[in-house]
């Protein structure tokens, strides 16, 4: 999940390490529909998503959700200790092992953000900043596939100790294209 702003030079290190498609695989640990790498020009959603196939042929799905953690305007990197980076990463481990983790990644401070927005005649605005003027905004998130929302929540519980970080927890919504529409 997120990992602290002192803890991306060990990340990148590693990547360096293991290489690329090693670390990637390291990142989530299936194919399921989070799990695709879109390259330009390519659809984001897979002709034939994993959904689908299993959809067709009866079996339920799982639902996924976002679990997100949220860190005060002020955050101090620096306040990171290398406990919690091994609390973190001990999480993410159980996690794995668990089948539940799809993706997790920390994200650059909001201040790095840029806002998109559709204007009236169509073209695109791009903003310094995030969206929303808060106090908190999302430091790093999860994608979880569990069976409810209750399951979702107790990883999101372990996720708050850990990170010693607010959070929420949402289902990720996901709606098939028709039958014989393409993606």
């Amino acid at each position: 999940m997120f990992q602290p702003l002192a803890a991306y030079p060990t990340v990148l290190l590693g990547l360096l390490k293991v290489g690329r498609e090693k670390f990637l695989d390291d990142l989530s640990n299936s194919d399921r529909p989070f799990d695709y790498i879109v390259k330009a020009g390519q659809s984001a959603r897979p002709q034939d998503s994993y959904r689908d196939r299993y959809r067709k042929q009866g079996e339920k799905v799982m639902p996924q959700y976002l679990v997100a953690n949220y860190l005060p305007d002020d955050f101090d990197p620096s306040a990171v200790t290398e406990a919690m980076i091994e609390e973190i990463h001990a999480l993410n481990r159980e996690m794995i092992a668990a089948g539940v983790r799809k993706f997790a990644c920390g994200i650059s401070p909001a201040g790095n953000a840029k806002t998109v927005r559709k204007q009236p005649d169509g073209t695109v605005l791009v903003s310094d900043g995030p969206y929303t003027e808060t106090k908190e905004h999302m430091g790093g998130f999860w994608i979880l596939e569990a069976a409810d929302m209750d399951e979702a929540l107790a990883w999101a519980r372990k996720g708050a100790i850990s990170c010693d970080a607010a959070g929420e927890v949402r289902e990720l919504l996901f709606y098939p294209a028709p039958e014989g529409t393409q993606s």
